[in-house]
Parts: C-alpha cells; structure tokens; sequence
C-alpha cells in the first residue's frame, strides 16, 4: 500500500499537479526501472552522482551501469544486486515524472527520503505490509480522527483498498476524500446496511471505466456497456461489503444486514447527511467510492 499512497503524498506536498500525476500513473504499465533510480533508492548514489553519470551516458555509448562501475560510483557486485533486489513501485511513478521533467533527481531523492522517513516505512515493512501499518497510513493521509466512527471507516477503507488490489489490481492512487452532502452520478451502484450502524456505501464510474473495471474483476474482456459489466460492478460491491460485516461482527461484534445493490445513472444523489466521497485513480480511468458510517438513529 505504500505504493498506493506516494502518489497521494506527492499531491499533498503539490509536488505534481493532479493531471500530470494521473498521466504518469497510466504509463506505469509501460515502464521499467532504472539503474539510477534504483541506486538513490538504496542510498548507493546521491542525485548528483546520478546526474554526473547521466551526462557521461550523452557522450559515451556505454549503459548506465558501465560508467557507474568504470567511474568508482558502483561495484559490478552491487550493480547485479540492485538489478535482482525487489523494487518498490513507487520507485517507478517518481522516475516517470522525472523523465516527464516534472521532478528533478535531487528533488525525487528529498521526497522519497522525507516519504519513507515519515511513514517509517523500510525494505521489510514494504515487503511485509501489515494492516496497523496500512491503517496509520489511512490515517495520515485522509486526517481522520481517533473516535470511534472513524476507526470503523478506516477499517472499511483498509478493507477496500485490499480487495482492489485482489480483484481489481494494485496499481492505483487513492486521492483525499471530499465530504458532500449530494453528489451527480454516472454509473452508481450503491448498498446499504441494516443494523446498530448506519452505513451507505456506492461505487461510480463512467461506462469506459466500467467497462475495464469489469474486464479486470471477471477476469474477462468485455468490450461492451452490457449486463455483464453491471453484474461484475454489483457483485464487487456486495462481495466487499459483506467481507466488511464480517469484520464489524467479529471485531465489533456488530450485526449487519445487506439490502440489496441499487443502481442510480446520470442522477444527482441527495443524502441527509454528508458523504465521503473518496476517488481512487486507475490507468484506466477514475473510480469514486461512496462513504457514510455512523450509529443509526
């Protein structure tokens, strides 16, 4: 999930603008890593060592590597272990907005270091998420307070974003939430919850979007807005969803009773009281995640 969240990060500190930031994100797939990249991440080579070897690599018709082992830079042992070592990939998102001339090395390298410094994040923990650790990340970035309505939105939004990386893919940036009190929708499917809380939970999206967001979940191509496609939207949802009652019940022991899915199309949704509205950017397109739990009245 750190992955996920570098890119909210990086808007937080207005770094990229949010346009750039997607564009990048959509040309991740079409990526791969370099030797550069991957040294300042280890902390083999500074940005400027990493510049020094770019500007020999003008004049020279050696890789990167050659120059780096032939310049005292690097050993061709720690070069082969950079090049087998796994990589975090947000590693990827910071060198594609550097090639795009939007971050410069020495800047990609203060971000990265002040990323991983605050979030305490390390080679293991990226290797090994764990859910406390995904859950402070939650936290920092979308500013929830400690009551206890908010632990139970953090816990779905934990949830959620790990059943988008199983389903759906990993590679996505979950922007800030916005609280509205309406909300005009494209494609909407939407689910409430019967119980000692009172939950509303949808998810939006244009019909492309749909279209490859149910390509991905079925595992299937479709190619056209059918019935398929909104089955697999609807059947997400009620799959997440009762994964969460499971977990109110046996953390919380709360019982929930799903209602079944609506559907809402080019309509403006009102709601008695506001709603996180939270977007979750793809390379395919954006998804908007409805949000609303508190105590029934």
């Amino acid at each position: 999930m750190y992955t996920q969240f570098f890119g909210n990060f990086l808007l937080s500190k207005s770094a990229v603008p949010a346009d750039k930031l997607v564009d990048a994100l959509e040309r991740q797939s079409s990526s791969y890593l370099k030797l550069g990249t991957l040294a300042i991440h280890a902390g083999l080579l500074n940005a400027s060592q990493v510049d020094a070897i770019i500007c020999r690599q003008t004049h020279e018709d050696k890789k990167f590597g050659e120059i780096a082992i032939e310049g005292g830079y690097l050993t061709k042992e720690q070069v082969d272990k950079l090049l087998s070592s796994q990589k975090p990939d947000y590693l990827l998102l910071g060198q594609i907005l550097i090639e795009d001339g939007l971050l410069t090395n020495s800047q990609f390298e203060e971000l990265l270091a002040e990323y991983q410094a605050s979030n305490e994040i390390d080679d293991l923990n990226v290797a090994n998420e764990q859910n406390d650790m995904v859950e402070k990340l939650i936290h920092k970035f979308f500013h929830f307070d400690n009551s206890d309505m908010s632990g139970k939105i953090v816990a779905y939004l934990n949830l959620l974003f790990n059943d988008i990386v199983r389903f759906i893919g990993k590679d996505f940036t979950p922007l800030n939430p916005l609280m509205k009190s309406e909300y005009m929708t494209n494609y909407c499917v939407t689910q409430k919850d019967e119980g000692l809380l009172s939950f509303n939970s949808g998810i939006d999206m244009s019909k492309s979007v749909a279209i490859a967001f149910a390509s991905r979940y079925a595992k299937e191509e479709f190619h056209e807005f059918d019935e398929y496609v909104k089955a697999s939207i609807e059947d997400f949802l009620n799959l997440h969803n009762g994964l969460f009652n499971v977990n109110m019940s046996n953390t919380y022991s709360t019982e929930l009773q799903l209602l079944p899915p609506e559907v809402h199309t080019d309509c403006l949704l009102t709601f008695e009281d506001e709603h996180f509205i939270l977007p979750v950017i793809y390379p395919f397109g954006t998804l908007n995640f409805i949000i609303y739990i508190s105590k029934s009245k």
